[in-house]
């Protein structure tokens, strides 16, 4: 056979090859994409329980449900990062967390209005009169899903499993620490002794210790329990997840809570798909193509400058800012108090008034958000404040710098005792350069010389666990739903490495509200607490506090059905999964109207919180 007819053959042979090779990938990629897309519809089971032993605060509707919730479809959500594991207790990450909470229950749960604790796994509890000792009893219809009762073994497994060091739950370990080994009272009943009483011990307790079923992982190696969850007590079990790309869930139709009037009108969609993508702009790109249901918006440049064409102005997809109750963190410019000049309030406060929030927020993020004035506004009714806010106003700022002893030189650069005022900014985001530059460019008519010195994440965390810096920006969120003070403000956490206490804060008023705080566990008087804290804080200036939003942004199709109040009172986008549905009717007319090229009818943009 001569070179040239061979070489023929084999090029035949590897373009046939090649031809395979993309039809192969791209069978497997319809296979992928169809497995992702299918959902099997659920239908509940008949429950044979007794009415008369359901909870009494569980026999109500659910004030944030609708009774006009319907079951079926599926739900895509949107998640920035594929989990190292779908375990809560080894991996702490937020996807993490949204799945393992959907396949196993805390003891209580919270009122979505009244923030008062529910029955969960737990049908009743109390608190002892020294308040050391919490009590549960366990409901006797919560079952596992294999068929099993869940009983007070299984609380004391969970806590052991935890406390166990071979385990890689070091995190856990922290909150339950603060705990005697549970005391079983009876095969429903378990006691928990605190070794040192705080009302956050209680909120651990009921709300953040998620049981696990004894009878499943006794004997086995938990660190490898990561991605196979066959024995499971909540709504959704895992149904099939692909690395990098997705994980899917399935409604269960066995839930034990099913028959519950107050579950009525939650959990309402047959599958939920948690699609994976690790860069934002391409997670946008691919919910405007549909593949995603709802995109929370969290860069002001997303929000205005991206959301033309066709599918926003035939009102496709919907565009709304939902207000409500949600508990919001804080954020700022944090100050070293530790060192010279940063331990003078004057100094701090003077900084403060040479912040311009108001052209930041206006120039630089298209005037979205709102100006912060409170590290603890939730505390506060609207309009209230606990001290006058610091207005950008530079002849007060010379005043206070004077008063201090910094007085412009020859030159024209503010000094003191020979030493020119510098300030040296760390940071970490090359997005929030940009405001930092506006400050120096203001303040250098004053004498004022900054530098930035830009570094990445990992660096960043190091020096501020060993308080290596004069300012830096710093932003803290909720944590939960009613904030704990002692870890950002309390001085014993001062000078410790590590600590969130980044500004070397301390204070002996605020010492002794925190330590009053602990031992109260009426929420109305740990508020009136927080307020007296918020009050001093306000007055020190630690931090040049910058803003925040009222609003969750969110970018949906239009196909779903709500309720009155889309995300109930203090919830934020992740509580559509559990509220909203598919209304086959604007489903249809969604998908006639893509058809046909037409318009939607139009919605309203800003929805606010309505109390019932």
């Amino acid at each position: 056979m001569n070179v040239a007819l061979r070489n023929s053959k084999f090029l035949k042979i590897c373009y046939f090859t090649l031809l395979l090779s993309v039809f192969t990938f791209v069978l497997n990629g319809c296979k992928e994409k169809e497995e992702v897309q299918i959902s099997v519809a659920t239908e509940d089971l008949p429950w044979e329980g007794d009415p008369n032993s359901i909870p009494e605060a569980l026999r109500k509707p659910n004030p944030s449900t609708s009774p006009n919730a319907k079951r079926g479809g599926i739900f895509r959500i949107y998640s920035h990062q594929y989990p190292k594991s779908l375990n809560w207790y080894l991996e702490n990450f937020s996807t993490t967390a949204e799945i393992f909470t959907q396949m196993f229950e805390p003891l209580l749960e919270r009122h979505p209005i009244t923030l008062e604790p529910l029955p969960k796994l737990a049908s009743s509890w109390k608190i002892s009169s020294d308040k050391k000792t919490f009590t549960f009893n366990l409901d006797k219809n919560a079952r596992w899903s294999d068929g099993k009762p869940i009983t007070a073994k299984d609380v004391l497994f969970t806590y052991e499993i935890i406390m166990n060091k071979k385990n890689n739950t070091a995190l856990h370990r922290i909150d339950l620490s603060r705990f005697e080994a549970p005391k079983l009272v009876n095969e429903y009943e378990v006691e928990f002794t605190q070794k040192e009483i705080h009302w956050k011990n209680f909120e651990f307790i009921a709300y953040d210790f998620f049981i696990l079923p004894e009878h499943y992982y006794n004997g086995k190696d938990f660190n490898k329990e990561n991605f196979e969850f066959p024995v499971i007590s909540g709504p959704y079990e895992l149904q099939s997840a692909k690395k990098g790309i997705y994980v899917k869930m399935k409604r269960r139709n066995d839930y034990w809570m099913r028959a519950y009037p107050f579950y009525k009108g939650s959990d309402n969609f047959d599958t939920l798909i948690f699609k994976v993508f690790n860069d934002d702009a391409v997670a946008f790109q691919a919910f405007k193509k549909g593949d995603i249901d709802l995109y929370p918006v969290y860069k002001a440049a997303t929000w205005v400058q991206d959301t033309t064409g066709e599918p926003f102005d035939k009102n496709y997809i919907v565009k709304q800012k939902i207000y409500n109750d949600k508990k919001s963190g804080f954020q700022g410019w944090a100050f070293n108090m530790r060192r010279k000049p940063f331990d003078d309030v004057r100094i701090r406060k003077a900084i403060a008034h040479l912040v311009n929030r108001k052209l930041m927020v206006d120039k630089l993020a298209f005037g979205e958000y709102q100006l912060t004035d409170s590290y603890y506004g939730s505390v506060w009714e609207e309009g209230q404040l606990p001290n006058p806010a610091i207005d950008y106003d530079p002849e007060i700022a010379k005043r206070l710098f004077a008063e201090a002893g910094w007085k412009p030189n020859a030159k024209g650069f503010l000094e003191k005792d020979g030493q020119q005022f510098v300030i040296h900014i760390l940071e970490r985001d090359r997005s929030v350069e940009k405001y930092f530059t506006l400050f120096m460019e203001r303040v250098k008519e004053l004498g004022i010389q900054v530098t930035i010195e830009s570094t990445d994440l990992a660096n960043w965390s190091e020096r501020m666990d060993k308080y290596d810096f004069d300012v830096t920006w710093a932003a803290w969120g909720a944590g939960s739903s009613f904030p704990d003070p002692e870890h950002h403000w309390d001085s014993k956490y001062a000078n410790e490495n590590g600590q969130n206490n980044y500004n070397g804060f301390k204070n002996p008023e605020v010492d002794k509200l925190i330590e009053q705080q602990k031992t109260e566990f009426d929420i109305k008087k740990r508020t009136e607490i927080l307020k007296k804290i918020d009050k001093i804080l306000t007055k020190e200036v630690p931090y040049v506090l910058l803003w925040g939003i009222k609003s969750t942004r969110v970018l949906y199709w239009n196909r779903f059905g709500t309720p009155e109040n889309p995300l109930s009172r203090y919830s934020g986008e992740g509580a559509a999964k559990s509220l909203w549905w598919i209304d086959e009717e604007k489903d249809k007319a969604l998908e006639n109207a893509k058809k046909n090229k037409t318009a939607l009818p139009t919605y309203k943009r800003d929805l606010y919180y309505h109390s019932k």
